[in-house]
């Protein structure tokens, strides 16, 4: 390799271990990790390590990948179960929502700033989407009622969309415009159409998946994901929303019973914090902290316009058909904070050379960063203030390893094959340490929990919780009743490991 290239594979690993060991940091913190990665960005840039960057054109290309990666991996995630009755306030939000936002912000930019009505609309435009995933770190320690936390996952994944259709409308040369009814049906089609593109990809990928029988384990959720990036390309090529397309497809495989579930899922979530760790310090990078000093202005009006005018009145006109109370959508108002997808879209008009643009960039960068610390450090606080707080209700639970590794735990899967001496052996026969538990089990597709009396059937497969301590004993245990069955003690079987 030539040593321009290691150098380059150095700083982008090292950039990149910091910025994962970041995330325990500002989780600790309350503080929304995007901001550690802007922090790298800049740190690495002109003003830090002197690495100069000014490709826009290649940052917009990057930043819609990663957000594919992101909404697709917020799609996967999300359950419809929890999704479905807060689907008609999200789609709300998502799109009077946003036009609301959009006027709001820009007759007050326009008055206050005296731009004129196209930037003062962009500058609506860019910052009308959500980034729930900016918040949720707070989010899940609180106590919260599950729709306030389900309106806001769903707002932040459908409200791209609509927002990425004006934003491209609003950056437009003058003479590619058209009538306003054009723009307007031309909007109801790019989102109708995303949406049939997301189902259809959603539905094949659910069926080519339960049908396929791959090889490896760890082909599923590349397959996944491929049919996620498929959904938006398809939705590119036929001019519809690829956003919303992604969206709709991720949350259909996210709730299709597809095999290894978890692999996908935890696939998606590696590549979808991967994703946010190179756009954020990419964003960082791109941004020229000498020009910022003259943006702070404009961004505390503007954020202020948004916070306190354009999102609650957003929020009340969207939520008017629904049943949502007023300390309810005063937090939903407050919890809508600004992340990636701003400073993403700010580059639009900037790869356009719109006049302007460039101020636009510098400070929507500078707003995301001054009310993410505002408002996160606030989640708190104000959801006791309100009133919002559930304590009847659980924190929400993540399924994942990292609470085993925290409690020093192992989840050991066993399968009982033809032969094995465990087939007929009860639960409680199995004698295991103190510690050990078997907590499920799946037999003909279908799982249980088993009590004590339950008989192992040759074809099951358990789950057994195990602390790290007893882990060692549990699989000497397992192997030897294997091995001889119940009686394996009395017949001098001990499970330990035989050499070839």
């Amino acid at each position: 390799m030539t040593p321009g290239l290691d150098l380059a594979l150095l700083l982008g690993a090292a950039v990149l271990l910091v910025a994962v060991g970041a995330v325990r940091f500002s989780t600790r913190l309350g503080v929304p990790s995007l901001l550690v990665y802007l922090a790298l960005g800049v740190a690495i840039g002109e003003a830090g390590l002197g690495i100069r960057f000014h490709d826009v054109e290649l940052t917009r290309v990057l930043g819609f990948m990663a957000l594919i990666v992101i909404i697709a991996e917020g799609g996967l995630t999300a359950r419809w179960s929890t999704l479905r009755p807060v689907l008609g306030m999200a789609a709300a939000l998502s799109t009077v929502g946003v036009l609301v936002s959009i006027l709001v912000v820009g007759l007050v930019v326009h008055l206050l700033l005296g731009l004129d009505w196209r930037l003062a609309l962009l500058y609506g435009a860019v910052l009308s989407s959500t980034d729930a995933a900016a918040v949720f770190a707070t989010l899940r320690r609180l106590r919260l009622p599950p729709r306030l936390v389900a309106t806001l996952e769903a707002e932040s994944g459908m409200n791209d969309a609509p927002v990425v259709i004006v934003v491209l409308l609003l950056s437009r040369g003058v003479t590619d415009a058209h009538p306003w009814w054009y723009e307007v049906l031309l909007v109801g089609y790019e989102l109708g159409m995303g949406a049939a593109v997301g189902v259809a990809a959603g539905i094949t990928g659910r069926y080519a998946l339960r049908r396929a029988a791959l090889p490896s384990a760890g082909l599923y959720p590349i397959a996944v994901v491929g049919f996620t990036v498929l959904a938006y390309a398809a939705g590119a090529v036929l001019h519809a929303s690829g956003f919303l397309a992604v969206y709709v497809a991720g949350v259909l495989l996210g709730n299709a019973r597809l095999p290894h579930r978890q692999a996908i899922l935890g696939f998606a979530d590696g590549l979808a914090w991967l994703a946010q760790i190179g756009l954020f310090v990419l964003l960082g990078l791109l941004v020229s902290p000498s020009r910022l000093d003259a943006a702070v202005l404009p961004a505390v009006v503007t954020g202020l316009a948004l916070l306190l005018l354009a999102r609650p009145l957003s929020v009340a006109v969207a939520a008017l058909p629904f049943r949502i109370r007023p300390r309810e959508q005063l937090f939903l108002s407050w919890a809508g904070l600004r992340g990636a997808v701003p400073i993403v879209l700010a580059t639009i008009p900037l790869s356009a050379r719109l006049p302007g643009a460039e101020r636009l960039f510098d400070a929507v960068f500078v707003l995301v960063v001054i009310f993410t610390l505002l408002q996160a450090g606030t989640l708190a606080p104000a959801a006791r203030r309100l009133g919002v707080t559930a304590p009847a209700e659980a924190a929400e639970i993540r399924v994942e390893t990292a609470p085993l590794e925290r409690m020093r735990a192992d989840l050991l899967q066993v399968e009982v094959p033809p032969g094995s001496r465990l087939g007929g052996v009860h639960v409680d026969e199995l004698r295991l340490p103190v510690g050990a538990s078997v907590t499920l089990v799946l037999r003909d597709g279908a799982g249980f929990v088993p009590g004590l009396d339950t008989r192992l059937k040759v074809g099951d497969s358990l789950l057994i919780v195990a602390t790290a301590e007893v882990r060692d004993e549990v699989e000497r245990r397992l192997r030897a009743v294997s091995r001889r069955g119940r009686l394996a003690r009395w017949f001098g079987e001990y499970g330990e490991d035989r050499d070839g």
